[in-house]
């Protein structure tokens, strides 16, 4: 493979275009006209405009990212995540033009897909799963006593959902008519699929995932877990591996449980086995994401393990170089999702201009991310600038590091989820580990951050009006005076 094209954008397309660089492939990037000066554009080896900024007119027009593909005698694709990820007909069309997908196959895709299907394909591995029903339903008065056996509360879920869409948990009986439809309708609208089914609500689960290889010889590994349970609107923020909450045991039996669902539906490529964990310690298949996942980072910071490397690889039909057994962990991995949104004002997405963006430095930080100062936050995509990433020998150390890294981290220009991310990293339910998938509404309201900036702004009144007074005092020496130069900066003096 000497030639890969990317069809995606923003930091995932740089991202995946450093590890072919270290590979010796060339890369290829296809671009909207709103990314034309973007930094993923100017790394590449080429590029290619595929139309206007819009992700339908652009990023999901597979057959002129293919068309591209052919024109520049590539021999590989690349999907990163979201856009065209996991859409089998694109894998399938990439494939028949004689081109290779780097992920799984088309049939992995629709089976993994529908969550349905995915039951049924797991079915016969003995996977626990969250109890409920097995198919769709769209009769309501069947749903309804089918909720009732199950026992209230229940979640209606839409069949090809994810992101919360199509997601409706029902309290009681009487809520049940309209909230099935109101769900029907979502998951109609967002997914052209109206197809929902019922599952016993878990009331403080935590969301734990798997990372999976899987080669083209039969042979599948698990990467240990990821903890994913700091959320919002169905959506991640802070991920961390190892999780707190697992120990050795139920961590090979998730992993294995892992290694089953690959099976179920020959996978091959880099994978993502989802769970949720109740408060006794069961788990229950939850779904697959067939693609490489947005918190990827943290498995690779504990294995040392190049997750992209490893899905180029196995694409070219290389057996895996390692086994199980030579799997280890090392240290403690944590990542937070820095958007662009306003955690004061309900996470709503808040763009702009980047009029100041230095990223923090240092040993144990990494940052994979798509901007560069003075650039334009566009409209037309999710709002995530950028993952920041710590490592260190322990869970307090990448805890303690990754509040560093935020500190140092300057953005301005638009608001970002950072602040939120220090108030959890710093509360006492993160840092015991004892928290679930409700932390944001258990603990976090727009008042913690509006305190705290009011409580920054009076300390950067005194540290002002105290290096004022000294400047005025004629006892200091022209040397001292000299060093009293101060910048205040993320609630912290800078001399």
């Amino acid at each position: 493979m000497k030639k890969v094209l990317i069809a995606n954008r923003g930091e995932i397309a740089l991202r995946v275009m450093r590890s072919c660089k270290e590979m010796g492939i060339a890369t290829v990037a296809v671009f909207s006209e709103a990314d034309r000066s973007a930094p993923f554009v100017l790394y590449a080896d080429e590029a290619i405009c595929i139309g206007p900024p819009p992700a339908a007119e652009s990023y999901l027009q597979g057959n002129k990212i293919i068309e591209a593909a052919k024109k520049l005698k590539v021999d590989g694709i690349h999907p990163g995540y979201g856009f065209l990820s996991e859409n089998s007909d694109f894998a399938e069309k990439v494939e028949k033009e004689g081109i290779t997908f780097i992920g799984p196959s088309a049939k992995a895709m629709e089976v993994m897909g529908s969550k349905l299907a995915a039951k049924a394909a797991v079915k016969k591995y003995n996977i626990p799963m969250v109890p409920g029903t097995d198919e769709a339903i769209d009769d309501v008065s069947e749903a309804k006593n089918i909720a009732g056996k199950i026992g209230f509360p229940i979640l209606i879920k839409a069949s090809a959902g994810g992101g919360g869409k199509g997601m409706r948990i029902v309290e009681k009986t009487s809520d049940f008519e309209e909230q099935m439809k109101l769900a029907v309708s979502e998951a109609t609208s967002a997914f052209g699929d109206g197809s929902v089914f019922i599952e016993k609500y878990v009331a403080s689960p935590r969301h734990i995932e798997i990372q999976v290889l899987a080669d083209k010889h039969g042979n599948i590994i698990y990467l240990f877990e990821r903890e994913c349970s700091i959320q919002r609107r169905h959506q991640k923020v802070i991920e961390e591996a190892p999780s707190t909450v697992l120990n050795s045991k139920i961590r090979e039996q998730m992993g294995k449980c892992a290694v089953d669902v690959a099976k179920a539906c020959d996978y091959v490529g880099a994978g993502t086995v989802e769970f949720l964990l109740d408060e006794k310690k069961n788990f229950y298949f939850l779904e697959m994401n067939t693609r490489l996942q947005v918190e990827h980072p943290v498995t690779e910071m504990i294995t040392g393990i190049d997750l992209v490397k490893e899905q180029i690889k196995i694409a070219k039909g290389e057996k895996l170089s390692f086994e199980q057994k030579d799997l280890k962990m090392s240290g403690h991995a944590i990542e937070v999702r820095v958007y662009a949104e306003d955690p004061v004002n309900n996470f709503l997405p808040d763009i702009g201009t980047l009029q100041t963006y230095r990223r923090p430095q240092g040993i144990g930080v990494r940052v994979d991310d798509g901007f560069e100062e003075g650039m334009e936050i566009p409209i037309y995509y999710d709002p995530m600038l950028a993952k920041l990433i710590t490592h260190g020998s322990n869970r307090n150390e990448a805890i303690s590091r990754m509040i560093r890294a935020i500190d140092e981290y300057e953005i301005s220009g638009v608001e970002t989820t950072l602040p939120f991310c220090k108030f959890a990293l710093q509360h006492k339910a993160f840092v015991s580990g004892n928290f679930d998938t409700h932390f944001i509404q258990n603990y976090f309201t727009p008042d913690k951050l509006k305190s705290a900036d009011k409580l920054e702004e009076e300390i950067a009144a005194l540290v002002a009006s105290s290096v004022f007074l000294e400047r005025k005092t004629p006892a200091f020496s022209n040397n001292e005076v000299n060093h009293q130069k101060s910048k205040w900066k993320t609630n912290r003096l800078v001399e």
